[in-house]
């Protein structure tokens, strides 16, 4: 098996100052992975990035936007298209950083569509909320939706997405609710009461490219064995039937049960199971072709570094034992990057990741409602039956 890791330190470069999206949790997720031997695996190649160009930008993003994004990079006070925002702040440099990460996931993408490794990865990626035309949710540009871009360029005809994220992958799926080849599948906090207020198990596709969106909108609270079953209930018969080509998958770790902005609940172990199922499924339906990336995640020291430490050991080979301890000299290096947070002492939460398979009832739970809902509107685009548990 072999693995392309696309990483550079010029990806920390993408920092909007005091902001929860701090490039303090991608670096201390390379240094644990390094740290435990997880880079250095036989078959592993890590390769520094390239930038996205602005013409391969310019598959996704206007070119409007593009080059007031560019204005603002250079200090000028800019308050439009989503920018100078609470949210999405300007900073010097923030086009050539995030053309850099949109660099490094277009890459990992092609890389593997073309048989140049097996898997890739693009920790720093992730992007999801960024639209054509504005950023959003701390989102410049949407690396996800330039790479599946560039796959479909290259001669993709079916490529899935799966966005596992506390927040709704809205940008990936706006780009491309109307193009049948690309199917995205979304689990995460209901809309209800999480931003972007979209991801309602109704948004199925556009006009000629039904079914081309499935969307799983989970209640506030649900922990790990809620959401695996979800997970399971859902997403591996919409794959199966689609039979996609290539796999690419958003590994946002904000699930977390104490992360600052979401409300689910759970532990690392929960989305090490989560990063498991995906593999497989890979492997079943996507011919081995996997493409992974990061996302949201803001318990910067006590999730997010351990959570893509796992997503990288699934992707790169062996998964690790959560009993595994924490390295000593990552440790302090966590201490010293952020000496106010909790340094975990081992990989693992203690969460129970064993689950109950769905099965329709007659007073079924909040978590077994949203199952039934995203069944009962997208399933049938697939030929499958909503209320059978082998679909």
């Amino acid at each position: 098996m072999n693995t392309l890791v696309m990483w550079d330190e010029e990806l920390l470069r993408y920092d909007m100052g005091d902001h929860p999206l701090d490039p303090v949790r991608v670096e201390l997720t390379m240094a644990l992975a390094r740290s435990l031997g997880v880079l250095d695996r036989p078959g592993v190649t890590v390769q520094r990035p390239d930038p996205a160009t602005d013409e391969v930008l310019a598959t996704v993003h206007d070119p409007d936007y593009i080059a007031v994004v560019k204005a603002a990079s250079t200090g000028r006070r800019i308050g439009i298209m989503g920018l100078g925002t609470a949210d999405n702040p300007t900073f010097a440099g923030m086009h050539d950083a995030s053309a850099l990460i949109a660099g490094a996931t277009l890459r990992a993408a092609e890389a593997v569509w073309r048989g140049e490794t097996d898997r890739a990865v693009s920790i720093s990626g992730g992007l999801h909320h960024a639209m054509p035309d504005r950023a959003a949710g701390f989102c410049v540009y949407n690396d996800p939706a330039v790479a599946i871009r560039r796959v479909l360029d290259l001669g993709a005809e079916r490529v899935a997405y799966v966005d596992i994220d506390v927040h709704h992958g809205d940008g990936v799926q706006e780009i491309f609710y109307d193009d049948p080849r690309v199917l995205t599948v979304s689990l995460h906090e209901s809309p209800r009461t999480l931003f972007p207020g979209t991801g309602f198990p109704d948004e199925t596709g556009g006009p000629g490219a039904e079914g081309s969106a499935v969307n799983v909108a989970l209640p506030p609270g649900t922990d790990d064995r809620g959401w695996l079953r979800a997970f399971h209930a859902v997403v591996p018969g919409v794959l199966r039937a689609f039979r996609p080509q290539l796999l690419f998958t958003q590994c946002g770790a904000d699930t977390y049960h104490h992360d600052p902005l979401a409300n689910l609940r759970l532990t690392v172990d929960g989305q090490r199971a989560a990063y498991l199922a995906l593999r497989d499924l890979a492997t079943e339906v996507a011919g081995g072709k996997w493409v992974a990336s990061g996302g949201g995640g803001y318990a910067l020291v006590e999730c997010v570094p351990r959570a893509w430490t796992h997503l990288l050991a699934v992707v790169t080979g062996d998964a690790l034992d959560p009993r595994t301890e924490t390295p000593d000299e990552w440790r302090k290096l966590a201490r010293t990057r952020r000496p106010s947070h909790t340094v975990p002492a081992t990989m693992t939460d203690g969460g129970a990741t064993t689950w109950e398979p769905w099965v329709p009832g007659d007073t079924p739970n909040a978590i077994d409602r949203s199952i039934m809902a995203t069944r009962r509107l997208a399933f049938p685009f697939f030929g499958l039956d909503p209320h059978d548990p082998r679909d």
